[in-house]
């Protein structure tokens, strides 16, 4: 029997749990929201980026990784992060917040000025090591979804999926909705082969991607 297709991210051994524990202990500072390429902090340091559809949890999620609950804005309102926010993790890291996609409401020329700055700074970022593209456990990969990856893949910058809400769902729904993501991965050459299952409420697989980015070299 062959192996499954992107299992899901083991639990990190001790020392990489550590790893992972120290660099988010550490400070963690809001640097600055770009609009535009100019705009961007030097690139010198490592870099990994967090890229979701509107309302998918992403504020959440890196509110939990950091340990800071006013850190990044969770917003009712679905497309209120209008910029590219940075953020340090100990000396050595940026997070990346991007904007959110797949906007029912926000106009025509707002949407396309987003997008083209996500492709120039996925395309154009040497320190750029790994995004992490949230999916909704609730709703698998959507269509809004396929196209945010199919960029990623044009832009030849490796992405991990990471499954958002999971302590929405129950187990047999969620077995359902990572089939469905496994088989949209296998269509992108640029998908990383693990799933990291998470929920910010409860804390579920939170330790596992702080180890995956302190280890990212």
């Amino acid at each position: 029997m062959s192996a499954l297709p992107f299992p899901i991210a083991e639990e990190p051994d001790p020392q990489a749990f550590e790893t992972g524990r120290l660099l988010f202990a550490g400070d963690t500072e809001f640097v600055k929201g770009v609009v535009a390429m100019s705009g961007l902090p030097e690139p010198d340091r490592l870099e990994v980026c967090f890229a979701g559809r509107s309302n998918v949890g992403k504020s959440s999620l890196i509110n939990a990784l950091t340990g800071r609950k006013g850190l990044a804005r969770a917003s009712n309102t679905p497309g209120r992060t209008q910029e590219i926010n940075f953020f340090t993790a100990g000396e050595q890291h940026y997070l990346v917040d991007l904007p959110g996609y797949g906007f029912a409401n926000a106009p025509v020329p707002v949407v396309e000025k987003w997008q083209r700055l996500l492709k120039q700074y996925l395309s154009g970022r040497q320190t750029l090591r790994r995004a992490f593209v949230l999916i909704d456990a609730r709703h698998g990969v959507k269509k809004v979804d396929d196209e945010i990856l199919s960029l990623l893949d044009s832009a030849a910058v490796t992405f991990q999926v990471v499954l958002t809400k999971a302590d929405k769902v129950k187990e047999a729904e969620r077995a359902k909705v990572l089939d469905q993501v496994r088989a949209a991965l296998t269509k992108h050459p640029a998908a990383y082969p693990e799933i990291i299952v998470t929920s910010s409420e409860k804390g579920w697989g939170i330790p596992t991607l702080r180890s995956i980015i302190a280890t990212l070299e």
